[in-house]
Parts: C-alpha cells; sequence; structure tokens
C-alpha cells in the first residue's frame, strides 16, 4: 500500500504501473495482479488504507487535547496535516486521471464519497459539535473545503506560512460561528 501511494505521489497516474509498484514493495508484480487484477483497484485501495490510517492517527492524537482557546485551530493543523502528505498528493494524481478515463472515475467515486463522509465525521467528532443543525454541517463542509483549497495550493510550493495565517483567521472565525450557534440553541 505503501509503495502504491509513494509511486503515484512521486510518479503519478501514468508512472506508477504495476511493474513500479511491485518493485518498490519487493513483491513480483504477478502477486500485485493476484490481490489486485487491476493498477485502479490497487491504488484505490491503497489511498483508502493509509486514508484510513491517518484518520485513526488524528483521532488519537486528539484525545490529548487541551480544552482551551486554541483546540479549534489546532484541529483544524491536525486536519491540514492529512491533506498536506502523500496521501493526498497521490488522490489528486488519480482525481486528475479519473477526469480521461471513465473506469478509473467510476472505482474512484465511490471511494471519493465515503473518504468524504469519513473525514467530515472526524470533523465534527474533533469539533464536538451537532451537524444536524444545517448551519453547522455547512461549517463543517466549508472548513474541509478550505483545508483541501490549502493542500492543492501546497502542491506546486511550501505554502506553509500563508496557510498557517489562513488557518488561524479561519479558527477564530469558526469558534464564533459554532459559539453563536450553541449561544442560539441554548436560548431557545
Amino acid at each position: 500500500m505503501e509503495a502504491a501511494i509513494s509511486a503515484l505521489s512521486e510518479l503519478g497516474w501514468a508512472g506508477a504501473t504495476m511493474t513500479v509498484i511491485a518493485e518498490r514493495a519487493g513483491v513480483s508484480r504477478g502477486a500485485c495482479q493476484h490481490h489486485f487484477p487491476t493498477r485502479a483497484d490497487l491504488v484505490a485501495a491503497a489511498v483508502e488504507y493509509v486514508g484510513h490510517q491517518q484518520v485513526e492517527e488524528v483521532i488519537r492524537r486528539a484525545e490529548q487535547l487541551p480544552a482551551d482557546s486554541r483546540r479549534t485551530e489546532t484541529i483544524l493543523h491536525m486536519l491540514a496535516g492529512i491533506y498536506i502528505s502523500p496521501v493526498f498528493t497521490a488522490a489528486v494524481q488519480l482525481w486528475v486521471a479519473a477526469v480521461a478515463d471513465p473506469e478509473l472515475r467510476s472505482q474512484l467515486a465511490p471511494l471519493e464519497a465515503r473518504v468524504g463522509r469519513e473525514f467530515h465525521r472526524l470533523t465534527v467528532k474533533l469539533l464536538d459539535v451537532d451537524d444536524k443543525d444545517p448551519e453547522v454541517r455547512e461549517l463543517v463542509q466549508g472548513t474541509l473545503d478550505l483545508i483541501r483549497g490549502l493542500a492543492l495550493a501546497n502542491l506546486l510550493r511550501d505554502d506553509s506560512a500563508r496557510r498557517k495565517k489562513v488557518l488561524h483567521r479561519w479558527a477564530l472565525t469558526l469558534e464564533d460561528a459554532l459559539e453563536a450557534r450553541r449561544s442560539r440553541k441554548a436560548g431557545g
């Protein structure tokens, strides 16, 4: 799985062949194809597997977070860490390839939907909010869209200084918006 992610992240869809992935993993091409009949099967499984590991790591780290005024900002940076990773770069490579490959697109669409729901649930859990409230749901989704956009900006050059400023400002805005929702709900 790690070999598929690194190959896809570094070489793109065209360069991340079954042969290259097998060589990086230290197995035969036949062994790869025994478990994953197509390259699309392999890389989709790799993105899902490694992405799930990243989510689990964020959940473990979140258990150590203090409940202070910087909690929201810390959570946003933890989420950004998932997107500023080889897994995200690999996913972007897949998305771009899927634009012109209907078979790959049909395989990735359900995966993307599952991953999107998982990240949304993770963010709701980390922020400890009720996403049954449509406004809260939109705030959470907007947060994820912002972080994904910042990650895209980071693909071509190190954008960490700007990302840090944007996430700081958004954390303040998000916390104010969520607190306003809590106050309204508490007030009836």
